[in-house]
Formats: structure tokens, sequence, C-alpha cells
């Protein structure tokens, strides 16, 4: 049985992308006779308590007043920092580098264990926009490749994610580990349109667009608003999926931009057969984001053949074609309308890439999981292979 350690430095009730992924991760080990996964991240608040098939392993955390995220404390926390010592892993896998991601990372080198980092996120966006420093964000991404450089593997999850951190300044390339989604392709697509069509009191020729996600600046949903408001035909409707802390100026923003009548703002939603509902009946998945690497919601969009469109130059654009699986749009306002105006016009190519989406972009997190127990194997073999040929 290998053991498996899962470090990040946030955590449900907290709802990301990476905490998907770390969850998903953790659910699917834990399904596997094979591996013991543990999974080690901050403690949110007394009131909440974990309720997964899996362990959890939490340590003490403060608010941090800035952020939306808690700061963990992981070395002030002598039951965690005990838990750590006796769970006896064979493998550590951080997904963030900052207080828990680092201190996996030192009890791998103790131990003598591989450790492996995946790299989600483009952190010289977050500390630039923290500090508005060129000078403090090249000292933070120094700090944090230092983590990253400590790991034995490093994971993108795609070409282009890994084509960043070799410019932040990983040791080699790292390789992909693309992401997947739990959500599979309807078999009752037109129950659940008419459903949605009946709740939300949508005409069925009324084409809808969705975003889901988290609603902050980061997403560009502000600039999302702004394309949409140039489309010259307003037989449409718009739904945003998702809460966050720019949610307020966002509605303000849609009723100067005159869309009230167009735009519905749904909320978080966590039931996933609704959720893929509104994929089922959405003609188009809008995701103007620069901010994203690949993001689980892309895939979501295409199980349920629902093309997304993408802004030029975004890192999370590149695991599509345009006009193959994907759309990809100018990065202006005029030309996001555009692109949209455009598909909406081409029924034959549309359904050609609502295929494509589904065809080439869709994957289960149980395919993704595989490949990752695949490296979890073959990283353990070796090291212990190298201890044995060390003790000869």
């Amino acid at each position: 049985m290998i053991k498996v350690g899962l470090f990040l430095d946030t955590y449900f009730p907290m709802v990301d992308g990476v905490i998907n992924v770390v969850h998903n991760y953790a659910l699917r080990l834990a399904e596997d006779k094979d591996f013991d996964v543990t999974v080690f991240v901050p403690r949110h608040s007394k009131k909440y308590t974990d309720d997964f098939p899996y362990k959890t392993v939490r340590c003490k955390s403060v608010r941090f007043p800035i952020l939306d995220y808690r700061l963990p404390k992981p070395r002030r926390d002598a039951a965690f920092k005990k838990a750590l010592k006796d769970s006896n892993l064979d493998i550590v896998h951080i997904h963030s580098p900052f207080m828990v991601g680092e201190m996996g990372v030192k009890y791998a080198e103790k131990h003598k264990i591989p450790a492996v980092a995946s790299m989600h996120s483009q952190f010289e966006q977050d500390f630039y926009r923290a500090t508005h420093s060129k000078f403090i964000t090249k000292l933070m991404l120094k700090k944090i490749m230092k983590v990253f450089n400590r790991c034995d593997e490093f994971y993108g999850v795609g070409p282009a994610v890994s084509e960043v951190f070799l410019r932040y300044g990983a040791k080699h390339l790292p390789l992909v580990l693309a992401n997947g989604t739990d959500m599979s392709p309807a078999e009752n697509r037109e129950e659940l349109i008419a459903r949605v069509n009946e709740k939300y009191n949508l005409p069925e020729d009324m084409p809808v667009f969705i975003f889901v996600g988290r609603i902050t600046v980061l997403k560009n949903v502000f600039f999302l608003v702004d394309a949409l408001a140039k489309l010259k035909d307003k037989h449409y409707k718009m739904l945003f999926v998702g809460d966050g802390k720019d949610l307020p100026a966002l509605k303000k923003h849609v009723t100067q931009a005159g869309l009230d009548g167009n735009v519905m703002f749904l909320g978080k939603i966590t039931d996933r057969e609704e959720l893929k509902a509104l994929y089922c009946r959405s003609k188009l998945f809008l995701f103007p984001s620069m901010y994203d690497t690949n993001s689980l919601v892309q895939k979501e969009a295409a199980s349920q053949s629902i093309p997304t469109v993408f802004l030029e130059g975004a890192v999370t654009a590149t695991s599509a074609t345009d006009g193959v699986n994907g759309f990809i749009a100018p990065a202006t306002a005029e030309g996001y309308a555009a692109k949209i105006e455009s598909v909406l016009s081409d029924e034959a190519q549309y359904k050609r890439v609502a295929e494509g989406a589904k065809r080439n972009l869709w994957r289960s997190w149980d395919d993704a999981v595989e490949e990752l127990k695949s490296e979890y194997r073959r990283l353990v073999d070796e090291n212990a292979d190298k201890k044995q040929n060390n003790s000869q």
C-alpha cells in the first residue's frame, strides 16, 4: 500500500479549482485498496466539520482580512505536527508552495521520500495584483520556486502552464497531468433542458450563455458584461453561476450597462445535476479569464458538448483550437461580442465545434487519477530502488 499525503494551503468550506482538484484526487485514491491517502490542510473554523471518505488533518489558521483565504499556522500546531510525524507517508504531493505545502516538502526531505508538486496558478498575477510592485513580485516568485524546486517532479495542468512555470524558474519543464471532471454527458438532455426552461421562464428559442465560477475581477467578469452590451441582438439570457466578493459590484455594472433584463445571477450551485442541466440548456460557455490555467468548468461544459469562448492569449485557451473544439476571440469587448455573433450565425460550424469540445476536451477524473497513480507508483518504486542501491 502506498501512503500518499496531499498538501494544500486552503480547503473546504472555501471552494476553488485547486480545492476541487485535491478533493477529487483524494476521493478516488481512497477508493483504491492499494493507496492510503491523507489530506493536510488548514482548519477553517470551529463550526465546520469534515465529512469525507478520506482522512483530513487540519492545522490552525487565522483570518487574513485582505484575502478570501485564511492564513495557515502549521508550525505552531503541535497536534498537526504530531499527526504528520506519525503518518508514515511514502510520497508527498503539494498543491501550493506556502506554509502547508512547504511543510510537506520538509517532511519528504527528512524521511527521504519523493515529493511532487502540481502547479495550478499564475502566481505572478496574484503577487503583482497584491503588491503592485514588480520587484516584490520577483522576490515572491523566487521564494515559491525555491519550494517547488525542492520537489522531485512537477506537473502542470497543461502544456502552457508548464511553460509558465519554466519561465518562473522551474529547474526543468514540468510534466503535463491534465485535470478531469466528475460530470458525465447527460442521458436525459431534453428533460433537463425543459426543466431549466420552466424554472427560469426561458423561451425555447432564446440563446442562453453561461459563466460558472467565482464572481471576481480575476475572472474578467466585468469585461464579459461589457462584451454582452455590444451584442446587437438582445434576445439572449446570460446566467452567472457562482458567488464572490465582487458580486455586488458586478450587479451594479450590469445595471449600468442596461442588461438587467438579459442577465440572471443564480448564486453558487452545489447540486451537480442542477448544474449539468444549466450547461445542457446553454449555447455557449463564456470564459474570458486571463487568470485561469486550465479551468475545471471548461471541462464540465465540454462534457455536455457546450463549447467555450476564450480570449486570445489566455493560458486556459491553449487546450482549444478555434473553430475545432472551442472558440477564441480577440481580447476586446467588441471582438468578443463579434465572435459570439459569428458563432450564432453558423449553426453547422457550431455543431461541429460542440462535438469537438466533447471529443477533445472532456476528461474524466477517473482517467486523470489513473495517470496520477502510475506516477506515484513509478516514483515510489524508483525511490525504493535508490535506497536499496545505496545500502549495498
